[in-house]
């Protein structure tokens, strides 16, 4: 484990600064917003639902009462909806230094999303691949950008099943899990790579929580029991979000994570993702795919 234990401490001022969240009502999101708020940015809260959205604005509010937040509503699993609120945040906003594409869902039954995609890979990755590329212009004119996704220690079980990536053929939640997460890896690495043949602009960065008890695991049953007794904090399971949103050390395509053991708890650090997230012909034909089936069309 590392002898530099980065925390919350660490982040600079971020008055000036402009960040979207996505799932910013609870978690990872929440806790973000919590603490970049605290830190003076002006934090767009993106969320699905708008009451709980409002809940966690007041919450932030009450501990922060000088908070910069704005609540809007993006709901991820409709492309629709990520097309509107990206329309309305280009009419408003000039600059946008932080992308942290964090909401997402876990082993859910079988469902789709509005235009037809199983509703894992649709949500956790479709959907952010339409946000960012649809903002991309606005984050390569903010100097410093930053996009960060969170991903997740199971897309070391993941893998893409090109041909049948929205499990139309067969379905087990895991295993579409374990893809999304893998896909969230090969996102970031590809826009880190094509964006850094284009002026480098804006860095892109990856983290994963490790095992954090946040709502998201109470889709299951053995994780609802686990989380009292093995799992960290979701304040500690933001830290690598907030370390790869803020820090001058983090580098672009870096990968971060918990330093303990496996990585499932612990303070931030440099971590190292699978293998398979290094394919980097997978990830140009997930690109591909994905442009294809959002309709959003990357231009650098």
């Amino acid at each position: 484990m590392s002898t530099n234990k980065w925390t919350t401490n660490n982040i600079p001022n971020m008055k000036g600064k402009t960040v979207i969240i996505t799932g910013a009502n609870s978690g990872i999101g929440y806790e973000a917003a919590r603490a970049l708020a605290a830190k003076d940015a002006t934090v767009i809260m993106a969320c699905r639902s708008m009451e709980k959205g409002q809940k966690a604005v007041q919450q932030i509010q009450a501990e922060t009462p000088k908070a910069d937040l704005k609540l809007m509503a993006l709901n991820l699993a409709d492309l629709a909806s990520v097309r509107a609120f990206a329309e309305s945040f280009l009419a408003e906003h000039k600059q946008l230094d932080i992308l942290v594409n964090n909401a997402g869902v876990m082993a859910t039954p079988y469902n789709t999303t509005a235009d037809g995609f199983e509703m894992q890979i649709g949500t956790n990755h479709f959907g952010h691949f339409a946000l960012t590329g649809l903002l991309l212009d606005l984050l390569r004119t903010t100097p410093n950008s930053r996009v960060v996704t969170v991903s997740s220690y199971a897309h070391f079980m993941g893998r893409i099943n090109f041909a049948d990536i929205n499990s139309e053929k067969s379905y087990q939640k895991w295993s579409a899990y374990g893809q999304s997460k893998l896909a969230n890896v090969l996102f970031a690495y590809e826009l880190h790579r094509r964006s850094s043949q284009n002026g480098g602009n804006p860095l892109s960065a990856v983290a994963h929580p490790g095992y954090a008890a946040t709502n998201l695991q109470h889709t299951t049953r053995f994780f609802s029991m686990l989380n009292p007794i093995m799992a960290q904090s979701q304040e500690m399971g933001a830290l690598p979000t907030l370390y790869a949103a803020t820090s001058p050390e983090i580098q672009d395509g870096d990968y971060l994570g918990p330093d303990g053991f496996l990585g499932q708890r612990g303070f931030p650090h440099k971590a190292h993702s699978s293998r398979a997230s290094h394919d980097e012909k997978a990830a140009q034909q997930l690109w591909e795919i994905s442009e294809e089936l959002t309709g959003v069309k990357y231009e650098f």
